[in-house]
């Protein structure tokens, strides 16, 4: 059950955004090296046919909000067609545009980086200036490190996604936190084996970096790769000890392995980090009941119930604690609040037709739920001995209130 419990409310804890307070992007461009759109895919043909022989270049992608005025989105084509070829010309660059507010280019012949930078902030001004918005605006200069000519208009859009997180006004460089969002957006899309590798590539260009350590041991994990997730994990917390998402993932590597000492000592620690965290809490919460510890359990319980009231999860659990304690009514109450945030759960389903049944009261709705629960999980040996029970109460109850109606009549 542990397993399906995990699958359902605790995970792995990664940082909610890489850019605090700021929303991911509707969109992510660097979607285009999954499913390539035409335009991509022939300015991807042109720079390979114009740079192969460079030694140096830029590669930018850039975009006006697309909550801009249709006015100003219709104008935009014009606007960047005329500033690219103001600023530089057919010798010494490329661009296309890949929707209406949406452009990649790339461009060479310049001396030195700095005139490089200087060419492109000068066409970034530009077009705002024309089209009187900000721009957002993810870069990459060649050579990078060892990433090849083919790589760099995708660094670019990485870049561009990484810029959206910070908004209109903002121009990002490549770097290893692009690779952490374009893994994360990887990972997002369920294709772990690219996010694994994307997190790698990061890690290469920042080693020590706290947010890919962690994001690789994620993927690891997510993979059931435990071994390897701990292992990063492991190299993390030897950076930032006190990281409350490192702790708390070696603890819950820990209880994966059933190791439920380790796993509680790591938990309570990242608990000391961070009171607020709503999956330690949780977790904790049902750790300290397996091991009947009642009363502490119900603090992290409630405290998980503070920080996300709208999850059923902590509910249910705390009716198995008062069921344990012979506390039916209690119990009865927790489980409804469960059912009612989250009605498919068979495990509160089947806490409330127990609790209901162990009352003798509201039996017909107890049956209901008794029977929902073994049909969510038909192999579950206990859901069906409820099952089983509350049908035979349930029977004798009617049999009782024929009887009395036979004799009074």
């Amino acid at each position: 059950m542990m397993r399906k419990f995990i699958a359902r409310e605790i995970q792995f804890l990664k940082p909610a955004s890489d850019a605090p307070d700021l929303s991911p992007p509707k969109a992510y461009y660097s979607d285009l090296l999954i499913q390539p759109s035409r335009e991509f895919e022939i300015f991807s043909r042109r720079m390979a046919d114009t740079c192969a022989s460079q030694k140096t270049f830029i590669t930018a992608t850039m975009q006006i909000d697309p909550a801009a005025s249709v006015k100003t989105i219709d104008k935009a084509n014009e606007v960047f067609h005329a500033c690219f070829h103001s600023v530089l010309d057919e010798n010494r660059g490329i661009w296309e545009c890949l929707d209406p507010f949406t452009a990649i280019l790339v461009f060479w012949d310049y001396e030195t980086a700095v005139q490089g930078k200087k060419m492109l902030d000068l066409l970034n001004e530009k077009i705002s200036q024309a089209l009187d918005v900000k721009l957002i605006m993810g870069t990459i200069a060649f050579p990078f490190h060892d990433f090849p000519v083919e790589e760099m208009a995708g660094c670019a859009l990485k870049a561009l996604d990484h810029a959206a997180f910070l908004g209109p006004g903002h121009v990002v460089e490549f770097d290893g936190l692009s690779l952490n969002i374009s893994g994360d957006r990887l990972f997002q899309l369920n294709k772990i084996d690219a996010a694994i590798a994307e997190y790698e590539k990061g890690l290469f260009i920042a080693p020590a970096d706290i947010n890919l350590l962690n994001s690789l041991g994620v993927a690891f994990g997510v993979d059931a790769c435990l071994d390897k997730a701990m292992e990063f994990f492991e190299k993390a917390r030897s950076i930032s000890p006190e990281e409350v998402m490192i702790v708390y993932n070696i603890g819950l590597i820990h209880r994966i392995n059933d190791k439920t000492d380790s796993a509680l000592a790591y938990l309570k620690k990242a608990h000391g980090i961070n009171p607020d965290v709503f999956e330690i809490e949780l977790l904790l919460g049902h750790l300290l009941y397996k091991k009947k510890q009642f009363d502490q359990a119900m603090v992290h319980l409630d405290a998980a119930i503070r920080i996300k009231p709208e999850s059923g999860t902590a509910f249910r659990i705390k009716g198995r604690i008062l069921l344990d304690r012979e506390d039916a009514l209690g119990a009865a109450a927790q489980f409804n609040q469960a059912v009612k945030l989250t009605p498919n759960d068979p495990e509160a389903l089947y806490g409330y037709a127990r609790a209901m049944a162990l009352q003798k009261k509201n039996l017909p709705i107890a049956l209901s739920f008794a029977k929902k629960s073994v049909g969510l999980d038909p192999e579950n040996e206990d859901y069906r001995n409820c099952l089983e029970e509350i049908q035979n109460i349930h029977d004798q109850i009617e049999e009782k209130n024929q009887d009395r109606s036979i004799r009074s009549a």
